[in-house]
């Protein structure tokens, strides 16, 4: 594969300066790798060098490693999007903010850790431009979430410095930066449509070197990243997704990028381990709406005629043998593959940007068209009548065990898109509440998604433990750095929260690095 591409040479240059600005630290001691005893040109045949390497990244992206996979996706960002609960078997937990202070670092640190051992060596050891383009849009992919989790965050020191001490660049910064790599990637992925993708059938888990998908995902990400950014910078959100739609976006479930691993682990954190079960939020909402996708989704749970679909309140103290039968469970398999994002999701977004700066008719012909990818995808029928539905709401929450109901509903909106509506949030919340169904169990997205619109709107927290740090209306608005950043790299980590402080918006005496802090892109008023 090597050089075989073409790209044009102004991206070219900038990919060149984008490489000159970046250097490394030992702060992630396993960047340096020893790639066996054997000759690098070797290596090289078949891409095995570097190839093996753009496994590693994107075995990061939605984490495959199970117990990294459950800290992000289950114990924070999962409750957090009102997405899965946990059995009580921990008294310190992200869900009633108060986790135990060595949970802290898994997201974060082992995150940064796994991402730039990879990273670093591809940049060091290859000119292709290909593989390149895997480091740089992959790298975003992982990124992204990262600072949706945390807000300011190491980025442009990170690579460059051989020290301890890290400087963090703010959530502004980031996203600058990574929209310029991003467009770095896409013009490199657009260039080489035409390469035969057997080079990259063995490394490539995701699309299996069809350059063409890559382009259409990398395009996709960056629609989803632009309108991140619809309320604190509405025109750059605006014509960075429009940049993206153009472009050519996925479109059909054909193009969904799934990841394939060899055998997917959290399928033991559910269906071994037991720790997790749905949670109240999503069933409630889909019980409601009577949703032909829960067979699809979750299991059932009780005896003979009377099995329901029951979802566990999110920070609740459940017993750990009776929290497994009473609640239903995710269905998933060791062959199931990780979601990173769905031709519905897309969709949706291509409405949401419609109904903001567009066609209101067409944003309506998106939502629908969303809705029945959505539908198609999980293998379920009946889409054209749940998606005429104007009377079914969200149902209130009976806790199966009788502790935790919540008696009102988390919300009114039905799924019928209103004509008449002349609130943009009217349909607003029909489409990121069908987006947020549809992406389950996107748990990092689905979290973001609720910070930047308030929606879907979700029960209240169950529990505060954090000492009156959160909002339990509002739940979190942001992780916490580990505490080893406040040790060993403290006058960074002192700058990084005053920058965070400096981009928040909202109540000011909730600040500092804090629950309750709220990111740069996250400034809409809330709901209530």
């Amino acid at each position: 594969m090597k050089n075989k591409n073409v790209i044009l040479s102004a991206a070219k240059n900038l990919l060149l300066i984008a490489l000159l600005a970046t250097g490394c630290t030992d702060r992630f001691e396993h960047m340096n790798t020893n790639p066996n005893q054997v000759t690098a040109k070797q290596m090289e045949v078949k891409n095995y060098r570097t190839g093996t390497k753009v496994t590693n990244l994107q075995n990061i992206v939605v984490p495959v490693q199970e117990h990294l996979y459950q800290f992000v996706e289950c114990l924070a960002a999962g409750p957090y999007a009102g997405y899965v609960g946990e059995a009580n078997t921990w008294q310190n937990r992200f869900s009633t903010f108060n986790e135990e202070q060595n949970w802290r670092k898994a997201p974060f640190t082992d995150v940064l850790t796994q991402l730039y051992a990879p990273y670093r060596a591809i940049l060091s050891e290859t000119d292709d431009e290909v593989v390149l383009a895997f480091a740089h849009l992959l790298r975003v992919a992982i990124i992204h979430r990262v600072t949706d989790c945390y807000g300011p965050i190491p980025h442009s020191d990170i690579i460059k410095n051989e020290g301890l001490f890290i400087k963090y660049d703010s959530q502004e910064d980031v996203y600058k930066q990574l929209f310029e790599e991003l467009d770095l990637a896409i013009a490199a992925f657009k260039a080489g449509e035409g390469l035969d993708p057997s080079g990259w059938t063995a490394y490539d888990k995701v699309y299996y070197g069809n350059m063409a998908q890559w382009h259409r995902f990398a395009n996709s990400l960056k629609l989803r990243m632009a309108m991140r950014l619809s309320y604190v910078k509405p025109e750059l959100a605006k014509e960075k997704a429009a940049e993206a739609i153009a472009a050519g976006v996925i479109e059909t479930n054909a193009d969904n990028a799934f990841m394939h691993a060899s055998e997917n682990r959290a399928a033991l954190i559910y269906n071994g381990w037991n720790d997790h079960r749905v949670a109240a939020d999503i069933l409630s909402y889909m019980n409601g709406y009577e949703d032909p996708r829960r067979e699809k989704m979750f299991t059932a749970v009780g005896t003979g005629d009377e099995k329901v679909f029951a979802g566990v309140r999110v920070g609740s103290v459940v017993d750990r043998e009776k929290f497994i039968p009473a609640y239903s469970n995710m269905i998933l398999s060791t062959d199931t593959p990780y979601l990173w994002m769905n031709a519905a999701e897309v969709t949706f977004l291509r409405s949401e940007y419609e109904l903001r700066w567009g066609s209101a008719e067409t944003a309506k012909q998106l939502y629908e068209q969303a809705i029945t990818l959505s539908f198609e995808e999980k293998g379920a029928s009946g889409s054209a009548e749940y998606i005429a539905d104007n009377t079914k709401m969200p149902e209130a929450y009976t806790d199966p065990l009788g502790a935790w109901s919540v008696s009102t509903r988390p919300s009114t909106v039905t799924v019928a898109w209103d004509d008449a509506a002349t609130d943009i949030e009217v349909n607003l919340e029909k489409i990121i509440t069908q987006k947020w169904i549809a992406i389950f169990p996107l748990g990092v997205e689905g979290w973001s998604e609720y910070r930047r619109t308030g929606y879907p709107k979700l029960f209240d927290a169950a529990q505060d433990l954090s000492g009156g740090a959160v909002n339990v209306k509002h739940h979190a608005r942001r992780l916490r750095y580990p505490v080893e950043e406040g040790s060993q790299n403290k006058e960074n980590y002192l700058e990084a929260v005053s920058i965070l402080n400096r981009e928040a918006t909202g109540d000011q005496s909730l600040s500092g690095d804090e629950y309750s802090t709220r990111l740069w892109w996250d400034v809409k008023p809330f709901n209530d």
